[in-house]
């Protein structure tokens, strides 16, 4: 019996070292098309690779910035330098509520941000976040809040780009990888943003109604992010970011979602009564082009000066 134990376990650890031997190797020589259940993209796109490596160097911010695109894509934070704030953007692409826990947990001690802004997108609570998850298991060092995750996500495509980050760490794979600060459209700036340069201005058509069905693993993961920022002595905004007008008014119970919001602290719908057209403020139905974000902005800096919302809390917008 003892002989077939120590059979079984030489097996299952030559599997594995086999598994993992195949899995870097199909990581770097098997086609993009060909890899369905692996999603390993170090700086694939909206610069989470150069966020995540520049957070690691700044500390003491008076403003942290979270959210999916709308936020590293909404809030310059050159404009807001420019009003004497010291900011982070630590938005990624497709941000969940279960990502930005994830980030939070590792960085937040470290920011000290007197005021955290959430970018609230609606849509976002209605997906599992695969997307994002993934982006940062790519981008930045696993750990326990990723293991954990991981775990309760329990697929097979999370797994093995995980396993590969880890190997990736260990033996300094992509320690060389430079990602540039132009990619395309796109331009990195120092502090977490992203300035498309995208002339064209967004003409579209109506859209069809949507019903907005948020996650319940979602709510719960907002609840801890509302936790961890009151535990950490920090202000809270929850922004709700300009979308085009026929986006907005696709969604058939966007009053719910803003009757929730409003529930969980202080909360602004950017959506309503700011001067912002569709034809020449957005580049897609859901993202401001550069002269959009100057006006969001500067409303946004606004409403942090009106309402001191660096040195106390709010109790009503």
């Amino acid at each position: 019996m003892k002989r077939f134990f120590l059979t079984l376990l030489s097996f299952a650890l030559f599997s594995i070292v086999c598994y993992l031997s195949l899995l870097v190797i199909w990581a770097q020589f098997e086609p993009e098309k060909l890899k369905t259940n692996f999603n390993y993209r170090i700086g694939s796109f909206g610069h989470t690779y150069t966020r995540l490596k520049e957070v690691k160097t700044v500390s003491d911010v008076d403003i942290l910035f979270l959210g999916s695109s709308h936020a590293y894509r909404g809030f310059d934070t050159r404009n807001f330098e420019a009003n004497g704030y010291k900011t982070f953007n630590l938005g990624t692409s497709a941000q969940t509520p279960m990502q930005t826990k994830i980030l939070l947990n590792k960085y937040l001690d470290q920011l000290g941000p007197k005021l955290v802004i959430l970018e609230v997108y609606p849509e976002i609570m209605t997906i599992d976040g695969m997307e994002s998850f993934l982006d940062i298991i790519s981008n930045d060092e696993v750990n326990f809040e990723i293991l954990k995750l991981s775990l309760k996500v329990n697929h097979t495509k999370v797994y093995n780009t995980l396993f590969y980050s880890v190997i990736s760490d260990f033996f300094g794979i992509h320690d060389n990888h430079i990602e540039p600060k132009v990619k395309g459209i796109d331009i990195y700036i120092n502090g977490g943003y992203v300035e498309t340069k995208l002339n064209k201005q967004f003409v579209g058509d109506s859209i069809g109604s949507k019903e907005l069905i948020f996650l319940d693993e979602q709510l719960e993961a907002f609840e801890d992010i509302i936790q961890l920022i009151n535990n950490n002595g920090s202000e809270l905004l929850l922004v709700f970011a300009p979308v085009s007008s026929v986006l907005y008014d696709s969604y058939v119970n966007v009053d719910i979602f803003n009757d929730l919001m409003t529930s969980h602290g202080n909360y602004y719908n950017f959506n309503k009564n700011i001067n912002i057209e569709d034809s020449i403020h957005f580049f897609d139905d859901n993202h401001l082009n550069q002269k959009g974000v100057n006006i969001f902005n500067e409303e946004l800096i606004k409403l942090i000066n009106q309402t001191n919302l660096l040195n106390k809390i709010i109790s009503d917008i």
